[in-house]
C-alpha cells in the first residue's frame, strides 16, 4: 500500500497530496549496504595525487659524505638517506587511484533505504513549485522559514532556475541539487530533504530504473 504525503506550497500550506510508492519509500534498511556505498562514494572523490620522494628521487646526495672508516662517525653513503634531515621518505604515499566499483543496483537500493528513513522520521517534504519573483535572498529565507527547514537542508529540483540560484546561494545550510545528481551521501547528510513535485516524479522513475542518472558523477549514489 503506497504511503501518502502532503504537497505544500512555498507558504507551507497544503495544496494536495501525493502517493509515495513502497518500492522506493518503503524499503527495509541495511546499515552495512549504506556504509559500503557511502565509503565508495567518498573514496571515489579522492584525487589520489599525494606524492613523496624516495631517496633516489631527492636532489643531491650523489657523493659519500665522508670516508667509510677511521672518522669516529657512523657509516653513511648519502646525505639523502631517509635517516637524514631533508632525506627521502621510506614507504611514503605515491599517486594512486582510490576508485571502488559499486553495482548500480546497490547504489539505487542504498538511496531508497535513506529516503525511506527520511520519510519515517518526518524529514522529507514535497512542494508543488519553487520560484522567486526576483533574485533576492529574503524571498528564499521566507520560503525556508515557512517550510520549517532546519540548518542542513537539501532542496531537490528538476530544474534550477538562474534567478532562484542567485537568490539561494547566500543561504547558509541550504543546498540546491538537481534530481539527476542526488546521491546517498547528500541525502544522508541532510537534516531535511525537500523535493519539488516534478523532481519527486523523476526520482521515482530513476530509482525504478525507468530514468538513467545524468553523467558518471550522478550515478555514485
Amino acid at each position: 500500500m503506497p504511503l501518502s504525503m502532503d504537497v505544500l506550497n512555498v507558504k507551507g500550506e497544503k495544496v494536495s497530496s501525493v502517493d509515495l510508492p513502497e518500492a522506493v519509500f518503503g524499503v527495509k534498511g541495511s546499515p552495512a549496504l549504506v556504509h559500503e556505498v557511502i565509503n565508495a562514494y567518498l573514496a571515489n572523490r579522492r584525487r589520489g595525487t599525494h606524492s613523496t620522494k624516495t631517496r633516489g628521487e631527492v636532489s643531491g646526495g650523489g657523493v659519500k659524505p665522508w670516508k667509510q672508516k677511521h672518522t669516529g662517525r657512523a657509516r653513511s653513503g648519502s646525505i639523502r638517506s631517509p635517516l637524514w634531515r631533508h632525506g627521502g621518505v621510506t614507504f611514503g604515499p605515491k599517486p594512486r587511484s582510490y576508485y571502488q566499483s559499486v553495482p548500480e543496483a546497490k547504489r539505487r537500493l542504498a538511496l531508497k533505504m535513506i529516503l525511506t528513513d527520511l520519510v519515517k522520521d518526518g524529514r522529507m517534504k514535497v512542494v508543488d513549485a519553487v520560484s522567486v519573483p526576483e533574485p533576492k535572498t529574503k524571498h528564499v529565507a521566507a520560503m525556508v522559514k515557512k517550510l520549517n527547514a532546519p540548518g542542513r537542508t537539501v532542496m531537490v529540483l528538476d530544474q534550477i532556475e538562474p534567478v532562484f540560484l542567485r537568490a539561494a546561494r547566500n543561504m547558509a545550510g541550504l543546498r540546491l541539487c538537481r534530481v539527476e545528481n542526488l546521491n546517498s551521501y547528500d541525502a544522508l547528510q541532510a537534516e531535511q530533504l525537500i523535493f519539488s513535485k516534478p523532481a519527486l516524479d523523476k526520482i521515482v522513475q530513476r530509482l525504478n530504473g525507468d530514468l538513467a542518472p545524468a553523467g558518471p558523477a550522478a550515478g555514485k549514489e
